[in-house]
């Protein structure tokens, strides 16, 4: 018997479960509103509750549950906690683990809790809802992820994310909580792109930074254009200095398939640099882990030399 009322929290019957097993199973599947439907239903999920004074802690797919019409609710609020009206207000505590591939870095590094952390955690759904449940930086251990992302690393887009959902990502993971978007503006945006599908194209010639910056306009999030790519920093492989496929493939630890590369007569970065998904699966990479893992690796290369090169890679 309680002595007071029992706590409770009751949700309607999920039938899908949890949103990462499930984009598992329906790996490419979906089409990419549908993709961002599911993202808009969570940030309208976090919208409430960051207005009801609640600071999650622990946002990530696989506490999402999802419906028949894939309709997403927030679940698992073990360790949620309230927060004060102050908007700035920070949620302190000690001790305990902390889920690192999801969590902001002040939340890690001095275990200070905000809204803005928790939009950090949507920032990482949101890479896994638009990568179909891949695992957050891979098999990098919690210490390297803590380091890279202290030395400014950030996830690079997956295969076939619109840039402009990527540009949100980023956002999502600026390093100054201050910087990174309220949840309101979050669900703004995506209404925006969902009301115009356009804008998860990107049209030939077109610099998708400064057109994200055009869409940040109409709700008057303007930022400076930032560069080409947001990952060629002091952590992100630098190509120019591999001397071979192989080392290539070392560095992102699939080398496993260097054979597969060598057989198929892809002898030089630059021939890997021009590689569609339709290329990478036909060297018999069979696990999608590693088809996606690969493929994300050769578009920053692209990127890396469209930007230190300033000539077109035909693909």
């Amino acid at each position: 018997m309680f002595a007071g009322k029992p706590v409770m929290i009751v949700i309607e019957y999920m039938e899908n479960c949890s949103l990462d097993a499930f984009l598992r199973k329906h790996d490419g599947q979906f089409t990419v509103i549908q993709l961002v439907g599911m993202l808009r239903g969570i940030a309208a999920g976090m919208r409430y509750l960051s207005d009801m004074g609640y600071v999650h802690r622990d946002l990530a797919a696989r506490n999402i549950l999802i419906n028949s019409n894939l309709v997403c609710k927030v679940s698992d609020f073990g360790l949620s906690r309230v927060i004060d009206d102050d908007p700035e207000a920070v949620y302190t505590t000690t001790g305990g683990k902390i889920p690192v591939r999801w969590t902001a870095p002040e939340a890690i590094q001095y275990r200070k809790f905000t809204s803005a952390s928790d939009v950090w955690s949507y920032g990482i759904v949101m890479w896994e809802v638009m990568s179909y449940g891949e695992r957050p930086y891979w098999d990098m251990s919690n210490q390297d992820v803590i380091k890279a992302i202290e030395e400014g690393y950030r996830l690079p887009a997956p295969m076939d994310c619109p840039p402009g959902l990527h540009q949100l990502m980023l956002d999502c993971w600026q390093k100054d909580r201050a910087e990174r978007p309220k949840f309101d503006q979050i669900v703004s945006i995506l209404d925006k792109m969902i009301r115009n599908p356009n804008t998860l194209k990107t049209p030939v010639g077109t610099c998708s930074r400064c057109s994200w910056n055009l869409l940040l306009d109409s709700f008057g999030l303007s930022k400076r254009c930032r560069p080409l790519s947001p990952l060629l920093d002091q952590n992100t492989p630098d190509f120019s200095t591999f001397c071979s496929v192989g080392d290539w493939l070392e560095a992102i630890k699939m080398d496993r398939y260097r054979d597969n590369f060598t057989a198929a007569g892809y002898v030089s970065l630059d021939s890997v640099a021009r590689m569609s998904i339709e290329d990478v699966m036909s060297l018999g990479i069979t696990l999608v882990g590693h088809q996606k893992k690969v493929m994300n690796s050769i578009q920053t290369m692209r990127a890396q030399m469209l930007h230190l090169h300033g000539t077109g890679v035909q693909v």
